[in-house]
């Protein structure tokens, strides 16, 4: 490429020799790395090359002559070919005085107007301009002191000497980002006739936005000064009306309104602190390492690429409070900026919520109901965050999964987001999901508790002081796992072609806007369900939580979780699901090793068993990837009373099933993406052996009771069938109370006492089998499908599709199980009658329901034959 020099060339040997001594000096303090790392590609030959630099600076010159060097590039130290210039590079901040000058953003357009006039001067000439950053200290690669934290790159303008110290403790982290080349001669070519002074001022406009967006996406926006973001809060129209609004209804001055509003400001905002982000890098680096055997994360790479140009919204699952943490770490110790991070304001706490607020956090109240002046303030204060592109972190759960599950959505954030957007649509909002996946959890026992009913405990300082015993374990691997991006533009579009139509409006409310959001919470969690990450904890308790005594043969215990690896291997569940590299032996060993399971020796062979307090707790890892294995489970339930079932019933009732299960679970399919996975997995199960077919195909049948295969299946269904049982309780107590007899929130609390009842009387070892928010997400579904609704007067009102869900149920669960829901909830079995074709009757032998499938299905078809004649 022309202009290229080497180390030896003429215009390396014209760089002046104290510079060229100086570069030397600085040499091994200094390790640069390029973005991108081959920048030559960008220029175009034949043009003389010019670098702009944001700041003037012995340093910097220093650093970008080596970076070219070390690139190929031309020099920025050679004269600039065609003009008067004795260098091929400027500043756009000069600096005044010698030695201990500081920065001042005196008009780069001395320069640039060489330039134009150059190139008025020779039409057929033309001048590359390479913006290029420079950045000490910014990447966090590698471990530094902590004074080294106090001198790194931020937004604040320093002198020579804070730089040299920063270059001295910080120089080994050095970035420098080349820029594509912008043509002078294209701009001229644009701009028409325009005067040289005029087009320096233009250029110069350019060129500091461009290096403002840079600084931003490689060290985050300015939010250093917390106070401008607040006054920029507190000086927005709506928060002045409310303001006014608030003295008047409370009869105050409106000097004491605002210094309410000021008061409830600073409650809020973060104070973001780029040293104490980087000094906290380095303190929870020792922290992980003292907790954790390894922190991964998959698909980085996929989010990394789409973020750039659009407003990221991270909305993680939450499941620990080192949810917070971990994210920001990651993200920081990957080269993005941290987010923003909505927290409780229960984590504000002394010494705490100082830490947090300067690492990014704001904090809000678990309601707004009863003040206005507060839910105005928030939104603003979002919509401020939005508007600056400021990447945010939210969890749209509201609180910690205490179960393993992804709880019910709460849309609060995803309104104040979705409505700040429409106010002022500048930048994409991009909806980034991401999986957060554990080995142990530090909260586990507490949560056990608070599902078998004691209180919650909470969060204080002392309680955080105590908490810290915490680090006596080891608590494995922790895997975060970035999920398909959401883009909200397609959501609105699809919602409203005319949605950009309501911006600029902060009171906008369109009657679309619920739908919207109620989409994009669904897509969201659906989305982190398609991203799961399958380590050696979750196969154990699938497999170890579904016999009685939490115990397996060895040897069932490999056969089980090389099926189980082999069921998620051979049929995804998405192309983002992670699954641990482990042989089924390895993740016993590990199981072992992390105290979750015990060996006990026998002469007949070893038996694996998981105590009783590790088998409470190992069903929340259970149920973090439950809805990985729901469709393979759906049909192995259909065999746990059953010898033979026909393909048809299997779908048939599984389309009938699936709305409730995929509300619990986020499932991603609709009814017929179900049944398409019904098959394959019907059909995995025959290349299996665990199902053999009859009739051409039509009909399945399972092996005896006391076979492999039949254990197998037992095995895998035992994994959903709790679900099932939920559901029975909450029909047959609303069965029990009658129509017009009960209200949802009666219905709810009976069926939790009912669960809680059986689980004592029963094996239930799992604490979220009688979790209320399981029920009441099931009566909302209820209530969505038309099975059930609510009268004038408040009481639940049913049709007869609820008594043949309640037929149905007779397939799937065991006499037994029945009997013992009905006995507690005081109602009775009933007979009724059965369409043709309809599943098989458990209490059949096996000969009977083979010839009830059989006739079925000969008087489907035989009616399908008649129609179509």
């Amino acid at each position: 490429m022309p202009n290229m020099m080497t180390a030896d060339s003429p215009a390396r040997s014209r760089t002046p020799w104290w510079f060229r001594a100086a570069g030397y000096l600085l040499e091994p303090w200094v390790r640069i790395r390029r973005e991108p790392a081959e920048p030559a590609g960008l220029l175009k030959a034949g043009a003389p090359v010019c670098y702009v630099i944001e700041r003037d600076g012995f340093s910097d010159a220093l650093i970008l002559e080596r970076a070219c060097r070390e690139a190929g590039l031309p020099s920025p130290m050679q004269p600039l070919a065609g003009t008067r210039r004795r260098r091929s590079v400027f500043a756009l901040a000069r600096r005044d005085g010698r030695l201990l000058g500081r920065n001042r953003h005196r008009s780069p357009n001395e320069p640039l107007g060489q330039l134009a006039r150059a190139l008025e001067a020779d039409p057929e000439r033309d001048i590359q301009i390479v913006p290029v950053s420079i950045y000490v200290g910014r990447a966090p690669g590698r471990e530094s002191g902590w004074f080294s934290v106090l001198f790194s790159e931020n937004w604040v303008v320093v002198g020579r000497f804070r730089r040299l110290l920063a270059v001295l403790l910080n120089g080994r982290d050095t970035v420098v980002h080349f820029s594509a080349p912008v043509s002078l001669r294209a701009v001229l070519d644009e701009g028409g006739d325009v005067r040289p002074e005029r087009f320096a001022r233009k250029i110069a406009r350019v060129l500091r936005t461009h290096f403002r967006r840079i600084r931003a996406a490689v060290i985050g926006p300015d939010l250093s000064h917390r106070r401008t973001v607040v006054d920029s809060v507190l000086n927005a129209e709506p928060v002045r009306a409310a303001i006014a609004a608030t003295a008047a209804k409370e009869k105050i001055s409106h000097a004491r309104a605002w210094r309410n509003a000021h008061k409830l400001m600073l409650e809020i905002a973060a104070d973001y602190s780029h040293p104490v982000v980087r000094s906290a890098s380095l303190l929870l680096s020792n922290f992980w390492n003292k907790l954790y055997d390894g922190i991964t994360m998959h698909h980085f790479d996929k989010a990394r690429a789409v973020a750039p140009g659009h407003e990221v919204v991270y909305v993680p699952s939450h499941r620990s409070h080192a949810d917070y943490l971990l994210m920001s770490y990651q993200l920081h110790m990957s080269g993005v900026v941290p987010p923003h991070i909505a927290a409780g304001v229960n984590l504000n706490l002394p010494l705490i919520g100082p830490f947090l607020r300067r690492g990014g956090a704001f904090f809000l109240r678990r309601t707004f109901k009863g003040n206005a002046l507060y839910s105005v303030i928030f939104n603003e204060y979002v919509a401020q965050l939005i508007d600056r592109g400021v990447p945010m972190e939210y969890f749209i759960e509201g609180g910690r999964s205490r179960t393993g599950r992804l709880l019910a959505p709460r849309a609060g954030m995803l309104v104040m987001t979705v409505r700040a957007f429409l106010r002022a649509p500048r930048r994409p909002v991009l909806f980034q999901p991401v999986y957060i996946g554990y080995e142990k959890l530090m909260e586990g026992k507490s949560y056990a508790g608070e599902l078998s009913g004691k209180p919650k405990e909470k969060e204080s300082l002392l309680g955080l002081l105590k908490g810290l015993k915490v680090l006596r374990q080891r608590y494995g691997h922790v895997a975060l796992n970035f999920g398909e991006p959401i883009e909200l533009n397609p959501l609105l579009d699809e919602a409203a072609a005319d949605w950009r139509s309501v911006s600029g409006d902060p009171d906008a409310r369109p009657e679309w806007l619920n739908g919207v959001v109620d989409r994009l919470a669904e897509k969201i969690q659906v989305n982190i369900n398609r991203a799961a990450d399958v380590n050696p904890i979750n196969l154990l308790a699938l497999a170890l939580l579904a016999t009685p005594k939490h115990a397996m043969a060895e040897n069932d215990l490999l056969a089980q979780l090389e099926l189980t690896k082999a069921l998620l291997e051979e049929l995804p569940y998405s192309d983002r699901v992670t699954l641990t590299p482990m042989d089924p032996a390895a993740i016993v060993a590990y199981g072992e090793q992390m105290g979750w399971i015990r060996r006990v020796a026998h002469p007949l062979g070893d038996v694996l068993v998981a105590d009783d307090e590790p088998a409470v707790l190992l069903s929340y890892f259970r149920n973090n990837v439950l809805h990985l294995v729901a469709t393979a489970a759906w049909v192995a339930c259909c065999f746990l009373n059953n010898r033979r079932m026909t393909r048809a019933s299997i779908l048939r009732l599984g389309r009938i099933i699936y709305p409730f299960i995929q509300g619990e679970l986020f499932l991603p399919w609709d009814e017929d993406g179900f049944a398409a996975q019904l098959q394959a997995t019907i059909d995995f199960f025959v290349r299996r052996g665990l199902l053999e077919t009859a009739s051409e195909g039509r009909v399945l049948e399972r092996g005896p009771g006391q076979d492999d295969a039949a254990f197998r299946l037992k095995v895998i269904a035992r994994s959903l069938i709790q679900a099932f049982e939920r559901y029975y309780i909450a029909i047959a107590a609303l069965a029990k109370h009658g129509p017009h007899a009960i209200t949802a929130a009666e219905l709810e609390k009976a069926c939790t006492l009912t669960a809680q009842r059986l689980s004592l009387l029963s094996e239930q070892t799992a604490p979220e089998f009688f979790d209320k928010a399981l029920f009441r997400g099931f009566i909302q579904k209820l209530r969505e499908r038309g099975v059930m609704w609510t009268d004038d007067d408040g009481k639940l009102d049913y049709d007869s599709a609820l008594e043949d869900m309640v037929r149905d149920a007779r397939v799937i669960l065991a006499r037994e199980m029945r009997h013992s829901i009905l006995k507690i909830t005081g109602g009775e079995e009933r007979e009724s009658p059965r369409p043709a074709a309809s599943a098989a009757e458990p209490e059949a032998t096996g000969t009977e329901l083979h010839e009830r499938h059989v006739e079925a299905e000969r008087q489907e078809h035989a009616a399908d034959a008649e129609r179509r004649h």
